[in-house]
C-alpha cells in the first residue's frame, strides 16, 4: 500500500538536485556509522565538503572506514539505480506535504538532535510543526486488550489536550489506539515508521495513515519503496525513544518490542512509564518488569503530566477533557436508549458475568467456575453484555471487561 495519494499539509523548500546527491550519498554510505559522519560534518562543514576531501584528511578526522565509506562510489538503493533514486526522490519531495529533512535543516527534529548518532537525513509527511513539539511516545502490544485500547487512547488524547505530541509507530494494537486519541486531542500525533515514507505498513492502517498524513506527521529515516522488514523495527524504535521526552507502555508482553524503546528511551535519558495490571494477565508482565526495574508506575494521565512539569490543575482538566470525549461503544440493538441518555441497566445474569470478569480477561470455563451458571446462560448474558459495550470477546475464548466513563 503506498501513501501516494495520502492528503498532506505543509509545503517546505526542496533541496536542489547536487545537495540532495551529497546528502543521499553520504546518508546511504555503506559502513559509515551517523556519528562518524555528524563528526565529519562539524568539521568540514556540509555534504558536498566532506566528499572533496582527501582520504588521509577523512581518515584523521574520523577514522579509516569513514574514509573508505565516503569516497565509494554510490550503491543502488532499495534496487534502484542511485541517479534514478534521486529522481525518485526529488519528484517525491516536489509533492505537496512531502519533505526531505536533513541535520542542516532548522525543521529537522530537535529531540534527535540530542540522540549521539541522529539520523543524517529523515523522509517527512504533513505537519513539520508537530516535529518541534514536546513530545510523550506511547507504544505497546499489537494483541492489546480492549481495556489496553482504551487506555492508550485516554492516554494520548488527555496528554494531546495538554499540549503534548503523542508518539508511536503505525502498529496495531496499541500504537494504532494511541494515534487515534491523540489526533482526538488537541495537539497531535507523530507516526515513526520502519518502511519508506511512500508505504503503509500495515495496510490495513491506510485510513489512519491518511488522518495522521493531514493532521499529525509521519516520519521515517529509510529510503523511499523499503518494505517492511523485522530488522527495521529496532532501529525505528529508536527514533520513537528519541523523539519523546519520555515513554509509556501500556500493555506488554515479556519478550515485547516495547521493551526495547522502554531500554533505549532509559539510555538516552529519557523518563520510562508503564500502566501496571493484573498479575495473572500476560500483557502486564513486562509493564510489571519494568516498574520492578525503576519505571514510573502510573495510573492516570495526571501522573504523567504532572511529571513533565505540567500545574496539576492542567493535568485535571485534560484528563477530566478525555474522559468527556471519551466515545462509548453503540450497538444497534439498544442505540434508542443510548441516544436518550438512558443506558440499559445489568443485572441478573449479566450482572453476575460482568461483576465475575473483574479487571483481567477470562475464559468460558473459569466465568461458569465463578458463577455457577450452565453454558445457555452464560452465553446469553456474555451476548447481552457484548451488544451493549461492556464486554469484549478476545482470541482464544477469553472476555474481557471493557471500562466505561
Amino acid at each position: 500500500m503506498t501513501t501516494a495519494d495520502l492528503p498532506t499539509g505543509d509545503t517546505a523548500p526542496i533541496l536542489d538536485a547536487d545537495e540532495l546527491r551529497a546528502w543521499l550519498r553520504l546518508a546511504h554510505a555503506k559502513g559509515l556509522r551517523p556519528l562518524a559522519l555528524r563528526t565529519l560534518l562539524g568539521a568540514f562543514g556540509g555534504p558536498r565538503e566532506v566528499l572533496s576531501e582527501s582520504f588521509a584528511s577523512l581518515a584523521e578526522t574520523a577514522d579509516a572506514r569513514a574514509a573508505e565509506a565516503v569516497l565509494a562510489p554510490p550503491e543502488d538503493i532499495e534496487g534502484v539505480q542511485f541517479d534514478d533514486y534521486i529522481e525518485a526522490v526529488l519528484a517525491w519531495a516536489s509533492e505537496r506535504g512531502n519533505h526531505i529533512l536533513t541535520l542542516a535543516d532548522a525543521t529537522y527534529p530537535r529531540a534527535l538532535l540530542t540522540m549521539p548518532d541522529p539520523p543524517p537525513l529523515l523522509y517527512a509527511k504533513g505537519r513539520l510543526d508537530l516535529l518541534q513539539v514536546r513530545a510523550v511516545a506511547i507504544v505497546g502490544s499489537r494483541h492489546a486488550t480492549p481495556q489496553g485500547l482504551e487506555d492508550a487512547r485516554r492516554f494520548a488524547r488527555a496528554l494531546s489536550d495538554a499540549g503534548l505530541s503523542v508518539v508511536s509507530g503505525l502498529a496495531l494494537g496499541i500504537d494504532a489506539s494511541a494515534h487515534r486519541g491523540a489526533l482526538e486531542g488537541a495537539t497531535g500525533t507523530v507516526s515513526v515508521i520502519g518502511t519508506g515514507a511512500d508505504l503503509v505498513y500495515p495496510a490495513a492502517h491506510h485510513t489512519l495513515a491518511h488522518e495522521i498524513a493531514r493532521d499529525g506527521a509521519i516520519l521515517a529515516e529509510w529510503p523511499l519503496g523499503t518494505p517492511a522488514r523485522s530488522a527495521n523495527f529496532p532501529q525505528r524504535n529508536r527514533l520513537i525513544a528519541g523523539m519523546s521526552s519520555g515513554v509509556l507502555i501500556v500493555e506488554a508482553a515479556m519478550r515485547s518490542g516495547s521493551l526495547i524503546t522502554a531500554r533505549l528511551a532509559n539510555e538516552m535519558g529519557r523518563d520510562v512509564f508503564a500502566i501496571p495490571g493484573s498479575i495473572h494477565a500476560p500483557l502486564s508482565q513486562g509493564c510489571h518488569r519494568l516498574i520492578k526495574q525503576g519505571a514510573k508506575l502510573v495510573e492516570t494521565p495526571e501522573e504523567v503530566l504532572e511529571e513533565f512539569g505540567f500545574p496539576p490543575a492542567t493535568a485535571r482538566a485534560a484528563t477530566a477533557a478525555a474522559k468527556r470525549a471519551k466515545p462509548r461503544p453503540v450497538s444497534a440493538s439498544w442505540a434508542s436508549a443510548s441516544s436518550a441518555g438512558v443506558e440499559c441497566p445489568i443485572s441478573g445474569d449479566a450482572g453476575r458475568v460482568l461483576g465475575a470478569l473483574g479487571h483481567a480477561p477470562a475464559t468460558l470455563e473459569i466465568l461458569a467456575m465463578r458463577t455457577d451458571l450452565d453454558g445457555a446462560a452464560l452465553q446469553g448474558a456474555l451476548l447481552q453484555l457484548e451488544l451493549s459495550g461492556h464486554v469484549a470477546a478476545l482470541g482464544g475464548g477469553r472476555y474481557a471487561a471493557v471500562e466505561r466513563s
